[in-house]
């Protein structure tokens, strides 16, 4: 039975805000943050309130330029978070079917649940790579779905899907009058390999994502859905329900970082080619763990072979100063998810105390 929606939360926000803070903190997905005094803005630059309307002009411009898309097609949100809300509100009704990816992020279950959907589930496998198979869409379909939701990178497993198996997706949601719905957020971690936005696959598709993760900008909480223009529309008349007007300083400063985009862009990259080896290196020398290991991307999602993740979670907070994301909250208890975003001596000291508690809880 569904809980009333007056006391539904979020467990896995909750926990983000309240327990995942350590010294070491590889549980955070996202980049270290981007330093302000590294971004060329002056008090001048900034205004406390903007001129009224749907989204900042300039900076929905950039939006579509850095997306490739019309500005018609872009709807500004408070991060990725609203943005999927957004996309969700605007195109099921309460007691429509929606089709989720699992295991995937948390708040897009819940948040489903939460506009009255009946959800159901399609499988991404530990034994598969995590890849999405169009197969397994195709099995969990049914003629009452109306939304297809996946993550692209996979939250929690930083894997690629390639576009051709979006495109079959796209196909079985057109068969049965359904979108799909591809929370981007990671994807432009793959760098220059970055396949571009599914929206570009037709109008059956929406997307989100935001400089939040891959660019150490979460402050600013500069998010976007691209979708067709009419869907836009509609939900930047939703919006007025839910944030009404963004805080303009914030627009004013994620214009200011696209501006100077490519610098933004070669830290992160830089960063992450840095602690990619670091991780790799901590799973070769390792036989207690099993991973799916992406070529990109800020996150993995391990399987512990032998213990309890929470046992771990617990002594690598009391003992290490650590923290990494329980698998629960994914819904696959024997998995934790790890983040490698942080600064590059974080991430090896924080392996290095994961490592350290594995050997005391396997012994």
């Amino acid at each position: 039975m569904k809980p009333p929606r007056s006391t539904m939360s979020s467990p896995y926000m909750e926990w983000a805000k309240t327990r995942a803070h350590a010294r070491f903190n590889l549980a955070a997905s996202g980049l270290t943050s981007y330093p302000l005094a590294e971004l060329p803005a002056r008090l001048e630059d900034l205004e406390l309130t903007g001129p009224a309307g749907y989204g900042y002009e300039p900076l929905e411009r950039l939006l579509a330029a850095h997306c490739g898309v019309p500005a018609e097609c872009v709807v500004a949100a408070t991060g990725t978070s609203m943005a999927n809300h957004l996309a969700m509100a605007a195109t099921f009704e309460p007691g429509d079917e929606v089709l989720i990816e699992h295991p995937t992020y948390e708040l897009l279950v819940t948040t489903a649940l939460y506009l009255g959907a009946e959800v159901r589930r399609f499988a991404r496998r530990f034994e598969d790579g995590f890849c999405l198979d169009p197969r397994e869409v195709e099995r969990q379909v049914t003629p009452r779905t109306r939304l297809i939701v996946a993550t692209n990178l996979h939250n929690p497993s930083g894997v690629l899907t390639e576009t051709d198996m979006l495109g079959q997706v796209g196909e079985i949601a057109r068969s049965v009058g359904a979108r799909v719905l591809v929370d981007e957020v990671y994807l432009e971690a793959v760098f220059p390999q970055a396949p571009r936005s599914a929206f570009h696959l037709g109008e059956t598709f929406l997307s989100t994502s935001s400089l939040t993760k891959v660019y150490g900008l979460s402050g600013l909480r500069c998010g976007w859905v691209l979708a067709e223009p009419t869907l836009a529309r509609r939900m930047w008349r939703l919006n007025d329900l839910f944030g009404a007007s963004a805080a303009h300083p914030a627009e004013r400063l994620s214009l200011i970082a696209l501006e100077h985009f490519d610098r933004i862009a070669a830290r992160a990259r830089k960063l992450l080619e840095a602690n990619r080896p670091l991780l790799d290196r901590f799973f070769d020398s390792r036989s207690d763990l099993r991973a799916v290991r992406p070529q990109a991307g800020t996150i993995v999602f391990p399987r512990l072979l032998r213990g309890s993740v929470e046992a771990l979670c617990a002594l690598l907070r009391e003992r290490y100063d650590t923290s990494i994301v329980p698998g629960r909250f994914f819904e696959m208890p024997q998995h934790f998810r790890v983040g490698i975003g942080g600064d590059t001596r974080t991430v090896a000291e924080g392996l290095r105390r994961l490592g350290a508690a594995l050997d005391q809880l396997t012994g």
